[in-house]
């Protein structure tokens, strides 16, 4: 499961940064300035990288069994600028805290 949380945490960064650059270089390129070029590039590729994301999401999602109200915190993630990195860290807290509950249960199954 820790590799899924990696995943998670490197595609979380990543879509957080890129929605920054939609929001405060695209976009204000394209409306302010009239040139749509810069937002035509890193729109399709923050787009791209979301699907990408939602996947790492269900992924991390499916193997923790949390209820379905978290993917519903883990998808809004890459929706809302800023919100990402929030997101990110909490999820990955959490996450970390299922793995070692797992673990310890685990290795008390194995003892008794």
């Amino acid at each position: 499961m820790e590799a899924a949380i990696n995943r998670y945490r490197i595609l979380a960064i990543i879509v957080g940064v890129m929605l920054l650059m939609v929001v405060f270089v695209g976009m204000p390129i394209r409306y302010i300035g009239g040139n749509p070029t810069p937002s035509s590039i890193i729109s399709p590729i923050h787009g791209a990288l979301y699907i990408v994301y939602l996947a790492m999401a269900y992924d991390l999602w499916r193997r923790a069994h949390w209820p379905l109200k978290q993917m519903v915190i883990m998808v809004s993630a890459g929706l809302v600028p800023f919100l990402a990195f929030f997101i990110e860290r909490r999820i990955v807290r959490e996450a970390r805290e299922t793995l070692r509950a797992a673990e310890s249960a685990a290795e008390s199954a194995a003892e008794a």
